[in-house]
């Protein structure tokens, strides 16, 4: 008997460090690499702790935290987050382990405590990020400001509505990750979320890394989805000052 439960721990074990394996190949490549062009600005940006910092030209009083969507390089969110920041925000994109803010969705900490000349904080992402930002705020209420999802929403667990942060959501008409669920989640978000709808948008075009598999084709260039996406952004965040 005790032999035999020796043989089992051994193979239970090696299933287990397989399966881990194996599930750190799929990360990889499932991956979606930012385009060259972002990858080389995120260089320039890039902090010692790791994360991407655009900052304003002046000291900022305003800053967003910005969670990564899911297998996706955070670097391709780059573009998007200078936007904020040359509109006077301070935006810091964290990058997650295995590239998924599920395995580490209070990592905001961490950027707050790096800027404490920041008055107002806002948390937000894309897609499976912004739903762990949703996690987040419903466990720290008290935190954070205001709320931005891009392709994003809440779990059907999460109910965000009894907090006052004040949140928008922008998605794009033609996404085809996420569905038609957008109109549907407003319930479990707080009251006078502001829904932008860009006509023509899909879910991948708020980042530079191309198509991501089952997405909607889009009718507006990626610069105008993320022009149209910044200029809504700010409108929240300069509510917060």
């Amino acid at each position: 008997m005790r032999r035999f439960l020796e043989v089992f721990a051994i193979a239970l074990g090696s299933a287990v460090v397989l399966a881990m394996l194996g599930f750190y190949g799929w990360t990889r490549v499932s991956r979606y690499p930012a385009f060259d062009a972002a990858a080389l600005l995120a260089g320039e940006t890039r902090t010692a702790e790791g994360w991407y910092a655009l900052e304003p030209e002046d000291e900022p009083t305003v800053g967003l935290v910005f969670y990564p969507g899911g297998l996706v390089d955070p670097a391709a969110y780059v573009p998007l987050m200078q936007r904020l920041g040359d509109g006077g925000v301070l935006a810091v994109i964290v990058p997650m382990p295995l590239d998924l803010a599920v395995f580490d969705i209070k990592r905001a900490d961490e950027v707050i405590a790096a800027y404490p000349n920041v008055e107002h904080w806002a948390i937000g992402g894309h897609s499976l990020g912004g739903a762990m930002a949703c996690e987040y705020v419903a466990d720290h209420p008290d935190v954070f400001d205001g709320l931005v999802l891009l392709a994003s929403y809440p779990a059907e667990s999460t109910d965000l509505s009894v907090t006052d942060v004040q949140t928008v959501l922008i998605y794009g008409t033609e996404d085809g990750v996420s569905g038609d669920v957008f109109e549907a989640s407003l319930v479990r978000l707080p009251a006078g979320t502001v829904l932008v709808e860009i006509a023509g948008g899909n879910h991948a075009q708020f980042g530079d890394y191309g198509p991501q598999k089952g997405d909607g084709m889009a009718s507006v260039s990626g610069e105008q989805q993320q022009r149209l996406t910044a200029e809504a952004i700010l409108v929240l965040l300069e509510r917060l000052e």
